[in-house]
């Protein structure tokens, strides 16, 4: 038999974009097992498939793109029939694509803008209803917003974008005491990598050399990060807002001290 506080926690609901898969897929499942129940919504119909067993019963998937505004709608009718009150927004859909200053091209700019930030901004407006005053929203950045990485200046771009647009979130919101935050992780082991429009050598050699770098010599998990976020979503937090928070094995660090 379930106690009071077990149902008072079931009744809780998060919406995690981009949760099929990687840091959205680890969130979701954290979330699910403190008894959350989550919408979670990816591009891919096999990968929600495949989601929803992962995460278990408390699941709810919408097949949506982030980046096509047409698809809100699908969105907010899965929040209304899940009762309306969302009580933790983990704004995580993403992509990363690298190439040198040369290479980039009006497309390939326009594809990372409007997934990872006219998506973030967008879906994040047309969920502001649903959000209890009281709530909590967390944005998925990157510490590449804080190096200079090679290649990296069309995706280090959204990502400042994304940290900045939580900073300004927070005190917009701060008069519903609806929290703000990003979530900054640094190299991690999540499906990413095999899209990031390198070859696989190259992006071996990446890997490697990142954890070469890295003071803790590992990459991190995504159910690390998916902590991270379970922990803003959570009254823990109550008390932190306005901030971009690195989970990166001390990379920064290391850069710092290079």
């Amino acid at each position: 038999m379930q106690s009071r506080n077990d149902l008072i926690m079931t009744t809780k609901l998060a919406v995690v974009t981009g949760g099929s898969t990687g840091i959205g897929l680890a969130s979701a499942v954290r979330l699910a097992k403190d008894g959350y129940r989550v919408i979670v919504t990816g591009r891919n119909a096999e990968s929600l498939v495949e989601a929803k067993k992962t995460i278990g019963t408390n699941a709810i998937t919408v097949q949506a793109d982030s980046a096509n505004l047409s698809d809100l709608p699908k969105l907010t009718e899965a929040v209304k029939n899940a009762g309306g009150q969302v009580d933790f927004l983990f704004v995580n859909a993403g992509v990363a694509l690298f190439a040198p200053i040369d290479q980039v091209t009006p497309e390939f700019f326009d594809n990372q803008m409007n997934i990872n930030v006219r998506g973030a901004l967008f879906t994040t407006q047309v969920m502001l209803p649903f959000i209890k005053d009281g709530g909590s929203i967390a944005f998925n950045a990157s510490i590449v917003k804080d190096v200079g990485f090679p290649g990296s200046t069309v995706y280090s771009a959204t990502k400042a974008a994304v940290a900045s647009l939580a900073r300004t979130l927070a005190a917009e919101l701060a008069v519903r005491k609806i929290r703000v935050n990003s979530i900054s992780p640094g190299p991690t082991a999540t499906p990413i990598y095999g899209k990031m429009g390198m070859p696989k050598d190259n992006v071996d050699q990446f890997a490697a050399h990142m954890q070469s770098v890295l003071p803790l010599k590992r990459f991190g998990d995504a159910a690390e990060v998916g902590e991270l976020a379970v922990f803003l979503a959570s009254d823990r937090s109550r008390f932190i807002t306005g901030v971009d928070i690195p989970i990166d094995g001390g990379f920064l660090l290391g850069k710092m001290a290079a």
